[in-house]
């Protein structure tokens, strides 16, 4: 039997903005001169700015049963922090309708919910009877809330004087453990540190499997995999996708890839021997740039040889955008060359989990070493590769190399 804690019928939200006219720099003396001028001819309204309407929201509809970890995914723009903050009821919707069976904490930015005058130990009870939680139910529950938020030292402190990350330790203490039916987290956890976000999403886990439901806003992949049983992809204000988490993260990894800089190609090089074309691709012999950290990644090269040698080799070097060479692989091609010297084709797998999430760069070359370089491609194709929900994960932050070496282990 469905059992629907949230549902969310047609809803649009759409904003006006305003647009000024763009002027040259003038004294306040003349800016009020012109004001003036404008009033007593009438003209006020022709010196305004133009406005239009903005659709954060455009008919979006979906259901949640209870105890589903949703996570909300989508580039910047596409309507996730709206739509949390109409779940949330801090912002009505323009259309539509939202149904939400249960009390709901929501942690939306840095200090949502609290007063900066009070002291941390006056926020948590306010926060607990904004829940509508009676005094009886806010102390059985206050020494957990503190132990989490590891600031007891600062509880008796206005939190005005909290750094945002002690703000946020409190704020998603009170949130996760006064037993909301719901519990609403947006991309604000990003403030804190690397132990305390896994920390966070243990504690996420664990409302969850008490039968409450978590609704989660990230951009960190790893965390929504980890994490999420279900996921829904915003793009421009409307739902992509909404379905497993895999498949969520397959297409909004499929709208970040562009085809540029994707294949390099030359026609007619005068050189002896040259590279004529360079494609990164994946498994599925399609042109791509994003990658997830558990799939391989194809770079296929192509030359032409205008002549005949011995000992060429083809080389390829991936760096990071800090210009840092990570790795390099070479091949001899002089076999290759020696049954049609007109043109070859080499294809490299980079293998699945070797390289760490990040940004990089190839660089491929043919030569002959201490000798002769016959063609070199300096940055010649960029790709990204992103972390799906892995042992990366865990790493969020810390320095831990360029490459995960799957090495022989020997325990004695």
């Amino acid at each position: 039997m469905s059992d629907k804690i949230i549902e969310v019928e047609h809803l649009s939200k759409s904003y006006v903005l305003k647009h000024q006219n763009a002027e040259r720099y003038t004294a306040l003396r003349d800016v009020i001169s012109n004001k003036a001028k404008a009033m007593v001819s009438g003209k006020l309204g022709a010196r305004a700015g133009k406005s239009e309407e903005f659709w954060a929201l455009n008919d979006v509809s979906f259901d949640i049963e209870r105890g589903d970890r949703v996570g909300i995914i989508g580039r910047n723009g596409a309507g996730k922090s709206t739509l949390l903050k109409i779940l949330s009821r801090i912002v009505t919707p323009t259309k539509g309708r939202i149904t939400i069976d249960g009390r709901v904490a929501s942690l939306l930015e840095v200090g949502t919910g609290f007063h900066a005058e009070l002291t941390g130990r006056e926020n948590v009870f306010l926060n607990g009877s904004i829940l509508g939680m009676s005094k009886a139910e806010i102390k059985s529950k206050f020494d957990e809330i503190v132990a989490f938020s590891e600031v007891e030292r600062f509880l008796d402190t206005p939190v005005k004087r909290y750094s945002s990350g002690m703000y946020v330790r409190l704020a998603f203490a009170v949130a996760a453990h006064l037993e909301p039916e719901i519990l609403i987290v947006d991309e604000v956890l990003a403030v804190g540190d690397a132990a305390f976000q896994k920390k966070c999403l243990g504690k996420m886990k664990d409302v969850a499997g008490e039968g409450r439901t978590v609704l989660f806003v990230s951009h960190n992949m790893g965390a929504i995999s980890n994490l999420c049983t279900n996921a829904i992809l915003l793009n421009k204000g409307k739902v992509e996708f909404n379905g497993s988490v895999d498949g969520a993260l397959k297409v909004y990894h499929n709208m970040q890839t562009t085809k540029s800089n994707l294949t390099y190609s030359s026609v007619g090089e005068s050189k002896e021997i040259f590279i004529s074309e360079v494609c990164i691709k994946n498994a599925g012999d399609e042109t791509a740039d994003v990658f997830v950290h558990d799939e391989p990644i194809y770079v296929s090269v192509k030359f032409n040889a205008n002549i005949v040698l011995d000992d060429v080799l083809l080389s390829m070097s991936v760096t990071d955008y800090e210009d840092r060479k990570i790795f390099s692989t070479e091949r001899l091609i002089s076999e290759v060359i020696r049954v049609d010297k007109k043109q070859g084709e080499a294809l490299v797998k980079i293998p699945a989990e070797f390289l760490f999430p990040n940004e990089y760069k190839l660089n491929v070359g043919i030569h002959i070493p201490n000798l002769q370089v016959f063609d070199f491609l300096d940055s010649v194709c960029s790709f990204s590769v992103v972390d799906n929900g892995s042992e990366f994960s865990n790493y969020k932050g810390v320095d831990v190399g360029c490459v995960f070496a799957h090495c022989e282990w020997k325990l004695m």
